[in-house]
């Protein structure tokens, strides 16, 4: 019988790319096993797409009071003989107590594979996770194949450049102010290259304020899966956005990539890595009011 693993990974967007290496590191360790990933729903799409697993499991997250949620999730963790916790949050760290004692890869500390490293909450999150296996005994995380991505998604016949305004409504702070990525479009379409605005639904009025001060640009907030959103910044020229999910991706996807960054968020720890030298610019200020659009002009080269 071949052997049974669980990877975990909840999200959000950003962690999940963040997590691509691990995915397929995992996947080559482990050529015969049937793997399992348990996430959240958001994600089910972008898991089935990918060939790093056989069967994808979605966390409800339950509370711990929800005695029917806690039962259900026991079952999806049990019959494993191996688990790879590359969530390691104190929530998925708590899981350990529901998994029949597999072999434990993560930061529970009975587990027979526990990441030992001190200085691991100091490291970046791609680093960590290479470390994380490393003591697991994969001693090779390299660049993924994503070319099964690279597929996806509509194929514009035209050059054009995403911009992603958008962040998390409960991080306002992360945002560029929308005015000045109106400005952005304005300038790139000048240069040749389509805006197109990337993001969730909750995005589209960004999206309204930035068309109506630069009606070529083209609108897709909400409407691509994350799958197709991979295809789009596979193909795109250009990606310009404030630290959140899509600019992981774009980096992912070997796309030139420049990332604002607020004082809220610490890029040495969580930016996105791209796949060459140089891919990847980040733009960091402390308010991201003080930032003009001549200095993100400049990093376009």
């Amino acid at each position: 019988m071949s052997q049974r693993i669980l990877v975990i990974k909840l999200g959000a967007l950003g962690d999940f790319v963040q997590a691509f290496p691990a995915f397929q590191a995992i996947r080559d360790y482990h050529p015969d096993a049937r793997i399992t990933l348990l996430t959240t729903g958001p994600f089910r799409v972008f898991a089935e797409a990918s060939p790093w697993f056989d069967a994808i499991e979605c966390d409800d997250r339950p509370k711990f009071t929800d005695r029917a949620g806690m039962k259900r999730l026991k079952a999806r963790l049990s019959g494993y003989d191996l688990i790879y916790d590359l969530q390691t949050s104190s929530r998925s760290t708590w899981y350990y107590r529901f998994a029949s004692q597999p072999r434990w890869s993560g930061i529970a500390r009975k587990g027979s594979l526990f990441h030992a490293n001190p200085w691991r909450d100091e490291m970046h999150t791609r680093t960590r996770q290479r470390d994380q296996l490393r003591m697991a005994g994969l001693s090779e995380v390299a660049e993924p194949d994503l070319s099964w991505l690279a597929r996806q998604g509509p194929v514009p016949d035209f050059p054009y450049a995403l911009l992603v305004p958008g962040a998390a409504p409960h991080r306002p702070g992360k945002r560029w102010p929308t005015d000045r990525y109106a400005a952005l479009a304005a300038i790139l379409n000048q240069r040749g290259l389509c805006p197109v605005i990337v993001g969730s639904k909750v995005d589209s009025d960004l999206a309204t304020i930035i068309h109506a001060e630069c009606p070529q640009t083209l609108d897709l907030t909400g409407k691509t899966t994350l799958p197709e959103l991979g295809g789009l910044c596979a193909r795109a020229s250009l990606a310009i956005g404030n630290d959140t999910g899509p600019m992981h991706l774009a980096a992912a996807m070997g796309c030139r990539a420049i990332v604002l960054f607020s004082g809220e968020s610490d890029p040495s720890l969580t930016a996105p890595l791209g796949r060459t030298p140089g891919q990847v610019s980040v733009i960091r200020v402390n308010d991201m009011a003080t930032l003009s659009v001549d200095r993100v002009v400049s990093a376009l080269g």
